[in-house]
């Protein structure tokens, strides 16, 4: 990203953007803390004037909902068919926005004779047609869910019984691998649904997917979230621990195909926590709302996107815009940290001049707050300075002797309890981290 700067080795510090006043549009406002927003898009709706009006105005990156899919693609063997894709994919790019490629290879929407094939023949038309339709839109793409869902629901975390599945356990791989030799310039992503919440079996299937893929250097670049929520599902409390964990196996998450069934203070509410948690994840590169208007949506029954059928902003537009803005004046860098799957994540300041070191770790998280615990390194004579953002507000500490500049900045100083103290965090929405500082006192 353009608007970020490497941090010092060992350090997570947050850098000022330029200046600017609050953004207008959910790309304006995305782009300021080096993240995009986008929307799916449907080629027979861009003759609707309304439609495309918002679309132009509000969102900077583009996913063809069905247009890219394997059926329309391919709807007879080796012969490719690219009309209504190169529909959006053109004016994307004709109006500077990037596209998301979805999706190279996946169970369903196959066309009917690649439904018909088994084994080793299916196994080559499958790697065909990932190569010929990447090798198309070389250059044109930013990321491409090169698979999608393919993992079973459920409490197994195993893959989903699939014809492709059946030609082997290594077709994801041989997948990516295609992909990759097709088009090595965009970024090559899985994508899935209900692998949102940390302590579902799904979800820990395909982290130990990436994490062996990272580490025997197949080719794969980020993970998709798809975010489907309703009140049945809602956005669980641990999706930023999800976001964050798979970002340190070493790529990018995006959240892929978002909409959040419900209406009013509710419904925003909920965009708002997901937001929230990719703004609080360096390596979450960008948000997708599946649609532009409730009538559009594939659930639209459930009014679950950010604009109504007339085309109005809704309560959870206004939600995620201020969100947006409220977290563009600061841009978190790649931060060195560590993350167990199942345990918090740390993150270490640098060592101010006299040898003063404050170590930052999560601790336990609620719907409502999160703690929060800072180790102290250098020094036994040390003045910690913790800033929450707003609506943040510390409600508890403990290990420490804590005074208040203002209502967002707590100043912790020992207190005979060793050099390791803690604080609760009630969070309003923000996930974001508290930024601390040390010095000698």
């Amino acid at each position: 990203m353009s608007t970020l700067v490497a941090a010092a080795a060992g350090a997570a510090v947050l850098v000022a953007s330029p200046a600017s006043g609050a953004a207008s549009t959910l790309a304006a406002a995305a782009q300021q803390s080096g993240r995009y927003f986008g929307t799916a898009v449907a080629a027979n709706k861009l003759s609707d004037s309304t439609y495309v009006g918002i679309l132009n105005r509000e969102f900077d990156m583009v996913t063809a909902e069905n247009e890219m899919k394997m059926d329309a693609t391919e709807p007879s063997q080796g012969q490719f068919s690219y009309g209504n894709a190169d529909r959006i994919v053109n004016q994307a790019r004709n109006q500077g926005k990037r596209v998301r490629g979805h999706a190279l290879a996946w169970h369903s929407q196959q066309p009917g004779w690649m439904q018909n094939m088994s084994g080793t023949a299916l196994r080559n038309a499958m790697l065909n047609h990932v190569t010929q339709v990447a090798s198309y839109y070389r250059g044109k793409i930013y990321a491409w869910d090169v698979v999608n869902e393919a993992f079973a629901d459920g409490s197994s975390g195993g893959r989903r019984d699939s014809n492709l599945q059946r030609t082997g356990n290594d077709w994801i791989e041989a997948a990516f691998r295609a992909a990759r030799a097709a088009d090595p310039g965009a970024k090559l992503c899985y994508n899935d649904y209900n692998t949102d919440n940390w302590s579902h079996a799904k979800t820990q299937g395909v982290y130990r997917m990436v994490q062996d893929f990272k580490s025997r250097g197949v080719p794969i670049d980020c993970v998709g979230f798809q975010a489907h929520f309703n009140s049945g599902n809602p956005v669980p409390s641990n999706y930023h621990t999800t976001l964050q964990n798979f970002a340190n196996l070493g790529v990018d998450v995006q959240i892929t195909e978002l909409d959040i069934e419900g209406s009013g203070s509710t419904q925003a509410q909920q965009y708002q926590g997901v937001v929230q948690a990719c703004l609080s994840v360096t390596r979450c590169t960008g948000i997708t709302v599946w649609g532009i208007r409730d009538t559009d949506s594939w659930r639209a029954s459930g009014t679950p996107l950010l604009f109504d059928g007339s085309g109005n902003k809704k309560a959870a537009y206004t939600s995620v815009l201020n969100v947006l803005n409220n977290a563009s004046s600061t841009v978190p860098t790649t931060p060195t940290s560590t993350t167990d799957p199942t345990g918090p994540t740390t993150t270490t300041t640098p060592q101010n001049p006299g040898g003063c070191t404050a170590t930052y770790r999560e601790g336990q998280k609620w719907n409502d707050r999160f703690n929060g615990e800072v180790t102290v390194s250098g020094t036994n004579n040390w003045v910690v300075t913790v800033t929450v953002s707003s609506p943040q507000r510390i409600i508890a500490t403990w290990n420490t002797t804590a005074t208040w500049p203002s209502a967002n900045v707590m100043v912790a100083r020992p207190n005979g309890n060793g050099n390791t103290f803690g604080f609760t965090v009630q969070h309003g929405g923000n996930w974001n981290w508290p930024s601390v500082s040390c010095q000698v006192g």
